[in-house]
């Protein structure tokens, strides 16, 4: 089941003035199944937000249509079932951190007779319990997101929506919170989130989309993104004589870390298996064959570059006399 369905979404933003029209979403698709942490990944201006904004009704598609949860976003019952975490919240100084938990449950209509209890649950899941009693005024922006987090956890929600979760939180908060996102994942929680911390992403998400100026340009797993398949790195048990090392080089494109490990370029598995038979043609037993693995950062670098070069080359051609 898909938790979240979105199909050729797109957001047009026109101004009061004649033109300068911005188009934030282009036929924007995606799906994201439920029990799943799920990232969405661009630059500033990328239209990430604008997405999470029309699935929860703040803003409205220009075309397209999108469903959570099996049922059409204009459904406004649906958001009883849904967390959200905005990006630069804000909330009234003078409240203290129980009192801030208090007034949203109140102001979204949340009924518990044990309100206060479940207050105190949520502080605690997020390590703010012995804060409860502090005016947010006095808090840190690590402790300001922590907070928010119990905010949108309080009313336990099916969908979690969270922008920017981890900003301004310690390297000790953020593992708390990756822990917490982990549980909450293992309880069958659906999470969507926006960070600009891609490390912190490749170690939580189990899966990806990459946006730039509206256009969804990859999606996929953290694994199936970042494995470099034209790359492999060998390990064996015994060294290779200057003879053996003479024949790879000859075949294929061998980097030397040292005797016992070497890299590959490889066009496909047929070369893979060819140096494979090699190498045990020789006696040599070969203790591991992996694919070389980027970061999520670098991968995210080069797609967004790679985007913005095809870009420009559009754009010189329009300049230069029209469409090739």
């Amino acid at each position: 089941m898909n938790v979240i369905e979105a199909i050729n979404l797109t957001k047009i933003y026109k101004p009061f003035w004649k033109g300068g029209e911005v188009k934030a979403l282009s036929d924007f698709s995606i799906e994201v199944p439920k029990g799943t942490i799920f990232g969405l990944l661009g630059p500033n201006g990328a239209g990430k937000t604008t997405f999470i904004k029309i699935l929860l009704g703040i803003a409205f598609p220009t075309s397209g249509s999108a469903k959570i949860l099996n049922e059409d976003i204009s459904n406004y019952k649906i958001k009883n079932k849904i967390g959200y975490l905005p990006e630069n919240h804000k909330y009234p100084n003078y409240l203290t951190g129980e009192q801030v938990l208090k007034f949203f449950a109140e102001l979204s209509g949340y009924e518990n007779e044990n309100l206060s209890q479940k207050i105190d649950e949520m502080l605690d899941v997020v390590k703010m319990k012995r804060w409860k009693k502090t005016k947010v005024k006095n808090y840190s922006k690590g402790m300001m997101q922590r907070l928010g987090l119990a905010q949108a956890l309080l009313y336990d929600p099916e969908l979690i929506f969270l922008d920017e979760p981890t900003d301004g939180v310690d390297p000790i908060g953020r593992k708390e919170m990756r822990d917490v996102l982990s549980n909450l994942k293992n309880e069958g929680k659906t999470i969507f989130l926006n960070s600009h911390i891609l490390s912190e992403v490749e170690m939580i998400t189990d899966s990806v989309a990459i946006l730039n100026k509206g256009k969804l340009l990859k999606t996929g797993t953290v694994a199936e993104l970042t494995i470099n398949q034209q790359i492999c790195d060998f390990e064996i048990e015994t060294g290779l004589n200057s003879e053996q090392k003479s024949i790879l080089n000859e075949h294929f494109k061998i980097e030397y870390f040292n005797d016992k490990k070497f890299s590959a370029s490889i066009s496909g598995i047929d070369e893979a298996n060819k140096i494979i038979d090699f190498i045990r043609a020789q006696s040599i037993l070969i203790k591991t064959i992996s694919p070389q693995k980027n970061t999520l950062e670098d991968y995210f670098i080069s797609v967004i570059q790679e985007n913005e070069d095809s870009l420009n080359d559009n754009e010189g051609t329009k300049i230069l006399g029209g469409e090739k």
